[in-house]
């Protein structure tokens, strides 16, 4: 007598880790493998009955139907795939194996989960695109727009905000945040003000659960916001110092945040540091090839950049402008008698009065040494320029107390006008530099007007 030493195929069909399952033709669950809790989270006998329909995303289901439709009517399909809810909640990437058997009129299906692959090639696709985005995105919110983009894919990140620290002032604020289309409310709100000081303050990752999240903010004297049920936050840091924090709240129930979030918010942040970092770096060599560094005013280039500029505009729609040229009258006295330091306050204080003396649209610039330079755009007469001047004049003139000084310093100035003083930078400039030391030489304290072109 031969015995059967074998179990049941429905017993090797339970060890196996892909779910094989048995449907009709309205995708009944006739039949399911013991795989079907590892990978949907239902036990077999929770799935017999219902259909693949009730499991399937919504977003998949259409698509689907089509498939099936095919497959029952004898085209047998391998590899296709699609998404599922797992019982507690999470998506689940499917690919399957799938046959009709016309004579008993049933589906047998194999279903291997590859959300782990998705899921990684998912995270090199968005690392490659926030990595690439860090290297060719000059703008900083375009970038954070991108990298909000990047993650989304991954983890829940509807809920994404940007928040730079100002060490210098001690402030933070929001420089991104998706809940309001990119643009940053005012003020900060309480919650999301602290939870990022403290990513800021510690330099570390926090990651704040639903059981942990009122009390941790409350200890600091917040209150939870009331949507918010996770917060994850990651600091942004270049060398040793930290200057913001990258932050994301979780507002759904059936998805949580992990350690490998974390990792890849970290990440993230390490680029997003090192692209701020670019930026302000290449933004300080743009100023300091444009401003003076000790007053802040345009330099040389850049006033006569912006004059050529408005010799074209004026060229074009027959307009006026005039170049005021002025230096401090007893300045050499004063550098050699207090010493540089308190020069270079005096040339400090004088670039502040001149803004102050001029429109927004006016342009004022240190040429060198105690030489000054503004262009008055756009005039509408000779004589508009004239009143500047004595504002000028009087402004400058008025005492400074420097390192406690009180100290004397007057200007002298030249004023050259387009058309009547020249047609180029360089006339104007050279018109109205003459003019001022005929102000000079007759006292100071003073402008001059140039008398005709080319002189």
């Amino acid at each position: 007598m031969t015995s059967n030493r074998h179990p049941p195929h429905d017993k090797l069909l339970d060890l196996l880790l892909d779910v094989v399952c048995v449907v009709d033709k309205e995708g009944r669950f006739l039949s399911v493998s013991a795989a079907s809790e590892r990978v949907f989270g239902y036990r077999p006998e929770e799935m017999i009955g219902r259909t693949a329909f009730d499991m399937m995303h919504p977003d998949d289901r259409a698509a689907s139907r089509a498939l099936i439709e095919r497959i029952n009517s004898g085209q047998p399909s391998q590899d296709h795939e699609n998404r599922y809810l797992h019982k507690d909640g999470h998506i689940v990437h499917i690919m399957w194996s799938a046959q009709w058997l016309e004579a008993e009129q049933v589906r047998v299906g194999v279903a291997r989960d590859i959300t782990q692959r998705k899921r990684a090639e998912a995270m090199q696709a968005a690392l490659y695109a926030v990595s690439a985005a860090a290297h060719t995105v000059d703008d900083l919110h375009t970038l954070y727009g991108r990298v909000h983009e990047a993650i989304a894919q991954l983890l829940p990140a509807k809920h994404f905000s940007v928040a730079l620290y100002d060490a210098a002032n001690d402030q933070l604020s929001l420089a991104y945040q998706a809940d309001q289309c990119g643009a940053p409310p005012s003020p900060m709100p309480t919650a999301v003000t602290t939870f990022c000081a403290e990513v800021v303050r510690s330099g570390n990752a926090v990651l704040l659960t639903p059981e942990t999240a009122a009390q941790w903010l409350a200890q600091r004297g917040a209150e939870a916001t009331p949507h918010t049920l996770e917060w994850l936050g990651v600091p942004l840091i270049v060398g040793t110092q930290t200057i913001g924090a990258l932050l994301l709240q979780n507002h759904c129930a059936s998805v949580r945040y992990n350690e490998q979030d974390q990792a890849l918010l970290q990440f993230v942040s390490s680029q997003v540091a090192a692209a701020i970092e670019r930026k302000r770096t290449h933004s300080r060599l743009e100023f300091l090839a444009q401003y003076d560094q000790l007053t802040g005013l345009s330099n040389r280039s850049l006033f006569l950049d912006r004059l050529r500029s408005s010799l074209q505009r004026a060229t074009r729609d027959s307009l006026r402008l005039a170049v005021i040229y002025l230096d401090m009258d007893n300045f050499k006295q004063i550098n050699d008698s207090f010493g540089h330091s308190t020069g270079d306050l005096l040339l400090q204080e004088v670039a502040r009065r001149l803004r102050q003396c001029v429109r927004e649209s006016d342009t004022v610039g240190r040429l060198g040494g105690d030489e000054f330079a503004v262009l008055l755009d756009n005039i509408g007469r000779q004589e508009d320029a004239a009143p500047v001047a004595e504002k000028i004049i009087a402004t400058l003139s008025a005492p400074y107390l420097l390192e406690g000084h009180t100290l004397m310093s007057t200007p002298s100035l030249g004023i050259a006008l387009y058309p009547e003083h020249g047609q180029t930078d360089l006339q104007l400039i050279r018109h109205a530099d003459e003019a001022m030391y005929v102000a000079k030489r007759s006292g100071g304290k003073r402008y001059i007007v140039v008398e005709k072109q080319g002189k």
